[in-house]
């Protein structure tokens, strides 16, 4: 994926380091919360348990769907920790996030503790930000991307 060049550039340079850093910590961040949620929905409640939750909240195809959120919240982060398709598995958590988001996070409330949509809204566009920038040269993608002379 190419970088684009950063608009603001010209009003704060930051060292290419520092970004790659940046990116490293982000991706790690939100690949650990990603992977905890898809933990508990295997582990903690169980893809039954979390199907018959999403059923509750009206979800469409609840059991399918349940499987389907467990395992890019767990297999997602886990890609995005790496830094491996980035893209793909940034893309697939924001469409995960904002289905969350949408069905069961759609409220006037903003704090999570109170069933508000503030968590939701942060990992959404936080993995669509990842997907959209790239995940920087400490990564697993950079890599087979240096490889291939690019």
């Amino acid at each position: 994926m190419a970088q684009t060049q950063n608009p603001y550039a010209q009003l704060v340079r930051t060292p290419q380091l520092v970004a790659d850093i940046a990116l490293l910590a982000a991706r790690i961040a939100l690949g650990l919360i990603m992977m905890a949620h898809g933990w508990q929905k295997l582990d903690e409640w169980g893809l039954a348990g979390t199907g018959e939750f999403f059923d509750q909240m009206g979800v469409p195809a609840p059991h399918i769907s349940a499987a389907m959120a467990a395992g890019v919240e767990f297999g997602g982060g886990a890609l995005l920790i790496l830094g491996l398709l980035t893209p793909l598995a940034g893309i697939a958590i924001t469409a995960v996030m904002a289905s969350a988001w949408g069905i069961a996070h759609w409220t006037d409330t903003v704090f999570v503790d109170q069933g508000g949509w503030e968590l939701v809204a942060a990992l959404t566009v936080g993995a669509l930000v990842i997907a959209v920038v790239g995940p920087g040269r400490l990564s697993i993608d950079a890599l087979f991307t240096r490889r291939r002379g690019r």
